[in-house]
């Protein structure tokens, strides 16, 4: 395995370059389930069936705590990739504990916002909009969940392995993929909760 020192650990090898192009095509397949969900939820979104529509059930207070924490992780991923970069293992593990902390919460009052949802009569069975709703928002969420296991897998094998082009390449593929997380979320938060209460 040739290692080219002049560029990030994470692109050092061409193994390792092939796995992010890799990651990169992966990550068009996951706009196009996103895509695929925002369609079908602006298609629906006015069709309550005499169930409660987003006005009735969306509160700002929840939606921008789940906000902050998201976007805030986003920024402590990407310290993380710098720490990396630096060569700082003991930083780099510390702001990817944290991102996994400030996902954890998001998840945390996502779930709380589901509960109050069908408590709201708002279930998956309630209406066309109800069910595009909670499955938009639950396949993100799963998403996160995902992401919190993968990245303290990331953790451990840094913790074990040190900082190499490997776990270094992992790094960088799974912080990728929780800016996506994040990017979709701008998206479920302007065009779904937003325009829904409105």
């Amino acid at each position: 395995m040739k290692i080219d020192n002049s560029l990030p650990l994470e692109y050092s090898t061409e193994e390792n370059r092939l796995k992010v192009l890799g990651f990169w095509i992966f990550l068009g397949a996951e706009i196009m389930l996103f895509a695929t969900l925002f369609a079908t939820y602006f298609t629906l979104f006015d069709r309550t069936a005499g169930g409660p529509t987003g006005a009735e059930i969306f509160e700002i207070t929840p939606v921008l705590i789940e906000t902050i924490l998201l976007l805030t992780s986003s920024f402590t991923i990407g310290l993380g990739i710098h720490a990396m970069r630096l060569g700082n293992k003991k930083a780099m593990l510390s702001f990817f504990a944290i991102t996994l902390l400030l996902g954890a919460g998001f998840l945390g009052f996502e779930i709380f916002e589901f509960v109050t949802y069908v408590h709201e009569g708002a279930g998956l069975q309630t209406s066309a909009f109800t069910s595009i709703l909670l499955t938009t928002l639950g396949t993100h969420g799963a998403h996160v969940t995902l992401g919190l296991f993968w990245g303290l897998f990331i953790i451990l094998q840094v913790k074990k392995r040190g900082l190499t082009p490997e776990t270094a390449n992992k790094s960088f593929i799974f912080s990728l993929y929780w800016h996506f997380l994040d990017v979709v979320w701008i998206f479920i938060f302007s065009f779904i909760y937003l325009k829904g209460m409105m």
